[in-house]
């Protein structure tokens, strides 16, 4: 039985139990019990061709190694590309679900490792443009989820566009990828700035890609850190580690699989599994539970705030 499909059952034999509707309310599924809400991480990039998509891949499938429950969330939704990254063929997406012509267990689709993903669709303008009623509709369906759920993974779209910054804003831990490459460094670095700046966030990881070696990889993060110390004081980057330039990498994303799953004993490999156990280790932040419902409200939350300072594509 495939996650998604378990996920589904799990749902249904709950639902037939207490004779419930499909989706009841958020605020009855509350009062009946105590709801258990995964941790959300967005993963994004101040620049494409970074590596971000194949981090978030390898990340999910480390957690599924660790035991936990993955959901991997396509938010790149102009480039949606992550099942194409992990050879899969998704039969719905979420536009099916904001048309009202699926329901959030029927888009999940499984992945390697038992994680499931949560497609998105090329263009899909609505989920920057929801009225009410589509909120609510999302913040329902996706609140099936929570307790299912060990961690939510957003894989967001790369740059400040106005996608980028509502799923950066949204999740509690964000983790931003970057490589050596000084225009890698210098975009990342706007990436965290904006967020920063414009909406107060005062936190971030950084992950640095394709590094020849440790050195290299703390001396990119060391570029960053400095730079956030000397014009954005009260802003913390923690280094959360590195993957190392491995041949195996471009090896395993030809043949759609991640480098995890397809070469474990890798040096690749080895290094995305020690950031994972890293970040399940480390105690989610205090401020705020990390959830699902958490992740939408502040999404709808910011949007309104993004459009009063102009930031757009």
């Amino acid at each position: 039985m495939d996650q998604a499909e378990g996920l589904r059952n799990l749902m249904d034999n709950s639902q037939k139990e207490q004779h419930e509707p499909l989706n009841p309310s958020p605020k009855k599924r509350k009062e009946d019990h105590a709801v258990r809400w995964p941790r959300v991480i967005s993963v994004g990039s101040g620049k494409g061709g970074v590596g971000k998509t194949n981090v978030v891949a390898n990340l999910a499938f480390a957690f599924t190694r660790l035991g936990r429950k993955v959901l991997v969330f396509d938010a790149d939704l102009g480039l949606a590309n992550i099942d194409v990254l992990l050879g899969l063929t998704p039969k719905y997406n979420i536009q099916h679900l904001l048309n009202r012509e699926k329901g959030v267990f029927d888009i999940l689709t499984p992945g390697p490792g038992g994680m499931a993903v949560l497609p998105a669709s090329s263009g899909v303008l609505e989920l920057v443009d929801l009225d009410e009623s589509q909120k609510l509709f999302l913040l329902d369906e996706l609140d099936l989820l929570a307790e299912t759920v060990d961690i939510l993974l957003i894989d967001t779209g790369a740059g400040i566009s106005s996608n980028v910054l509502y799923f950066n804003l949204a999740a509690e831990e964000s983790i931003v990828v970057v490589t050596p490459e000084p225009t890698s460094i210098t975009d990342a670095y706007a990436l965290i700035k904006v967020l920063a700046s414009k909406y107060k966030k005062d936190g971030f990881t950084l992950l640095v890609n394709s590094a020849r070696n440790a050195q290299e990889a703390k001396e990119t993060f060391g570029k960053i850190s400095r730079a956030v110390d000397r014009f954005l004081g009260g802003v913390s980057v923690d280094y959360l580690g590195f993957v190392p330039f491995d041949e195996k990498v471009p090896q395993a994303v030809r043949s759609q699989r991640p480098v995890l799953e397809a070469y474990p004993q890798a040096l690749s490999s080895r290094s995305f599994m020690e950031m994972a156990r890293e970040l399940v280790e480390r105690p989610p932040s205090p401020r705020t539970p990390g959830q699902v419902q958490f992740f939408w409200q502040h999404l709808f939350q910011c949007r309104q705030p993004a459009e009063q300072n102009g930031r757009g594509d």
